[in-house]
């Protein structure tokens, strides 16, 4: 069985890496802290902590974070889970706020990238 200060410890690791996670999904939509904050509905400072990992998200901040992040829950947690960042869930995410033609013509485009000539 596990001991305690190792479970302690095992969750003071998971709460850093799912905040690195944030931070990079963060940064690689070109946000600050404060701009995702604003899109999320909550704090700057509340960001600041879920990314240093002192904080615990409950699943309504993380609800919030999708929205302000542009992902589904399910990409949220699969590019945590993964520990990287899951592109194909990202464009599906993307794509499934779109009209059915515009699903279309981008899946046209990404044909047409990988014909062999």
């Amino acid at each position: 069985m596990e001991k305690p200060k190792n479970r302690v410890a095992n969750w003071t690791r998971l709460h850093r890496r799912f905040g690195d996670h944030i931070r990079k999904l963060r940064n690689s939509r070109e946000l600050t802290q404060e701009t995702l904050a604003e899109r999320s509905d909550l704090s700057v400072d509340g960001i600041r902590r879920i990314e240093r990992g002192s904080f615990s998200p409950s699943l309504d901040t993380l609800g919030k974070l999708a929205v302000g992040l542009d992902v589904s829950l399910k990409t949220l947690f699969q590019g945590f889970e993964r520990e990287r960042t899951d592109a194909v869930a990202e464009v599906c995410d993307f794509l499934a706020h779109r009209s059915g033609r515009d699903v279309q013509r981008a899946w046209r485009v990404i044909q047409a990238m990988f014909e062999e000539h």
